[in-house]
């Protein structure tokens, strides 16, 4: 027995390796078909993949940022040799040195903040459900991401805040990961509380109070603000111009406050704006032409381009000036419980939400050909004149301060008066309109700094020459004043040529970037012309607020300055300084860091455009993902992304835009390089 016993035992050994080694096989196989099914080839990186090119221009970055990514690869090749000029972004750095952002200010304004509103920021995190991210294997080196336009000021504070001894601690270089790990998973959750379908994080705190100026979550925003019941697009321009779906913006306080205004009418599904009514009695085109008659040398359209107008209320001063080529771009004020910003947003209007207090606002100095505060109720009087002094900052040399108040406090004139006697702005006109019952002053800026010698008095005092004057991101306002540019290679010694020639006209303070300019200005027009407005099935009738999210000289929002839209450049706060170059060819922008939320409400833009934005943030955001989140947020339903960049970053950002439900409309994959189009769906989870 004991023989026959093991006669079988030596016949199953070899049935059981057999089954065992058949089992390992399919196995392999099976993992094999399924890692060829979902992962990308190198002929095809991202899905939807075109096989032709024939109607769209190659995806290659603009020559300027191909100068950019030429230096990181020199630094990636050869890291202990800095560049020649010691910078982090090599020659284009170097020639923008002079305006660089510095955000060694910004990190302590934003830690005082934060600081003084931790608990409050804490409890609002509490209330709000987040997606669940679950990393995989080999996660992102956070800290040491490759790839990037680093300030290095920056990092000391951060360092020898974190140390035991406030000693700054070196940082050893590791092999870095992707920007995205390829392995997470995605399970998005709505955001909570009461700020629901118009919650904007860096404005909004739990119970639906808002901050005095802008502070940001702590903890990054991982969740997908709701859309308001049975939206619906805008309508196309210039049909949303005069009118608006009511429920994609309603709420108790503005319901209110429409019943106590004629230039706000509810008809039906409709809020409508009727073009003969507007804040200012007898019209705004009546306010308009006051203006140009009591100083004649404003001439809206030619010599006046770029118009900042303080406060939101219907936004008809913007409306009205755009027929005259004029970009106004109304700056909502974050205590506006009415949310009017929004309103103008969506009649296609460009607006950004900000704040008057102790900060600089995110422009560059000197940009703005004129400053416009209706009805206005602003204490500029008030802190020794503060606000008066970032109105000087950003104003250009020569450009006007056009302010009308009610009829009324005379004592507050007065005060007023001697605040712009000290700082020597020119009054041009004063007047009482007895139909729009206001009283209208013009000022003017100085465009020289002769007129100073003849202050009696040396207060406000000057600020000093090493201030920074475009540090302008979490940067607190200096009660001083900023003498005029008066070496030719800085902005704003001249003014610009008139509107539209200043467009494709580059001065003389730009130097050697000319021929840049040239070359990334032809760069974009063969691409919106070749590409974009034919070739990857954009209907632009529909499309009117654009973003360029990482805007360098304002080639795109050049390019399509024919088209009936307007666009907001963004240059992140790490780039080197050229917003005052897009402001000086009439064009709008605003210094941003993508970290952060930005200062706008949910749904505000019909297409977002980067190009290689996600290749730049390597190292700056601890959870880059949470920039697309942001996307998710300003986009509203409808609305289109278009995405250049490298290769190895679009795949797994594709997976990620699926993972929100965008529809991947077209990719293309050429070089390492490749384009992603998207457009947002409804669905919210």
């Amino acid at each position: 027995m004991a023989g026959v016993r093991l006669g079988r035992s030596t016949k199953r050994v070899p049935l059981v390796l057999c089954a065992k080694v058949t089992l390992v096989v399919l196995l392999a196989i099976g993992f094999i078909v399924i890692r060829y099914t979902f992962s990308s080839s190198s002929s095809a990186e991202v899905s939807s993949q075109r096989s032709s090119f024939d109607d769209i221009f190659d995806p290659e970055s603009s020559p300027v940022a191909k100068e950019e990514e030429e230096v990181e690869e020199n630094k990636k090749r050869n890291p202990s040799s800095p560049p020649k000029d010691g910078s982090e972004n090599g020659s284009l750095e170097k020639e923008m040195k002079e305006g660089e952002i510095e955000e060694k200010a910004a990190a302590a304004a934003k830690n005082e903040t934060r600081d003084a509103e931790g608990q409050q920021e804490n409890e609002k995190q509490g209330g709000e459900e987040k997606a669940e991210v679950v990393e995989g294997e080999g996660g992102i080196d956070e800290d040491m991401e490759d790839g990037v336009d680093v300030n290095t000021e920056v990092e000391k504070v951060d360092e020898g805040r974190s140390g035991a001894n406030g000693k700054e601690k070196n940082k050893k270089k590791k092999k870095l990961g992707p920007l995205f790990d390829p392995g997470a998973r995605y399970n998005w959750k709505l955001c909570g509380g009461r700020h629901g379908h118009n919650y904007i994080p860096c404005v909004y705190m739990e119970g639906g109070r808002r901050h005095h100026e802008r502070s940001c979550p702590q903890i990054p925003l991982m969740c997908l603000v709701s859309l308001p019941q049975e939206y619906k697009p805008p309508l196309p321009w210039p049909e949303r111009e005069s009118k608006i779906f009511y429920k994609d913006v309603a709420h108790p306080k503005l319901s209110a406050f429409i019943k106590t205004q004629s230039w706000l009418n509810l008809s039906e599904e409709f809020l409508l704006f009727p073009r003969e009514e507007s804040e200012y009695k007898g019209g705004a085109q009546r306010y308009i032409n006051s203006i140009e008659e009591m100083a004649p040398d404003i001439e809206w359209g030619k010599n006046i381009r770029v118009v900042l107008d303080i406060g939101c209320t219907s936004a008809s001063f913007g409306a009205t000036l755009l027929k005259k080529n004029v970009i106004t771009l109304s700056l909502g004020l974050m205590n506006d419980q009415i949310d009017l910003a929004q309103l103008v947003l969506e009649r296609g209007i460009p607006a950004v939400v900000g704040d008057l207090g102790s900060r600089r606002l995110p422009f560059p100095s000197g940009v703005f050909d004129a400053i416009h505060c209706g009805k206005c109720n602003i204490p500029w009087q008030s802190s020794g004149g503060r606000l008066l002094f970032e109105m000087n900052r950003i104003l250009r040399p020569g450009g006007y301060f056009i302010i009308s108040t009610k009829h009324g406090d005379i004592d507050s004139e007065e005060g007023m008066s001697t605040l712009m006697a000290s700082i020597c702005w020119n009054i041009l006109a004063h007047k009482t309109d007895e139909v729009s019952e206001v009283g209208v002053r013009i000022y003017q800026r100085p465009a020289s700094n002769d007129i100073y010698e003849l202050r009696r008095t040396k207060e406000p005092p000057f600020c000093k020459e090493d201030d920074k004057i475009d540090a302008a991101w979490y940067t607190p306002i200096k009660s001083c004043l900023h003498k005029v540019p008066s070496a030719i290679e800085q902005h704003g010694t001249d003014w610009p040529e008139e509107w539209p020639k200043r467009l494709e006209t580059f001065p003389e303070w730009l130097g050697d970037s000319r021929e840049k300019l040239t070359a990334d200005h032809e760069h974009w027009k063969a691409i919106i012309n070749k590409s974009y407005l034919n070739g990857i099935g954009i209907d632009w009738s529909h499309i009117r607020n654009i973003m360029d999210m990482k805007a360098i000289y304002g080639g795109f929002a050049a390019a399509l300055s024919s088209q009936k839209v307007w666009v907001m450049n963004v240059v992140p706060v790490h780039s080197p300084n050229t917003l005052p170059i897009i402001y000086e060819r009439g064009l709008l922008g605003i210094y941003h860091d993508w970290c952060e939320p930005f200062s706008t409400y949910p749904r505000s833009y019909d297409l977002l455009h980067a190009d290689h934005l996600f290749s730049r943030l390597k190292n700056r955001c601890k959870q880059p993902v949470v920039v697309v989140v942001e996307m998710d947020r300003i986009l509203r339903p409808g609305g289109w992304a278009i995405i250049r960049d490298k290769l190895e970053i679009l795949n797994t950002l594709e997976t990620i835009l699926k993972s929100l439900h965008w529809e991947i409309r077209m990719t293309y994959a050429k070089d390492k390089e490749g384009i992603i189009c998207a457009q947002k769906t409804t669905w919210r989870p």
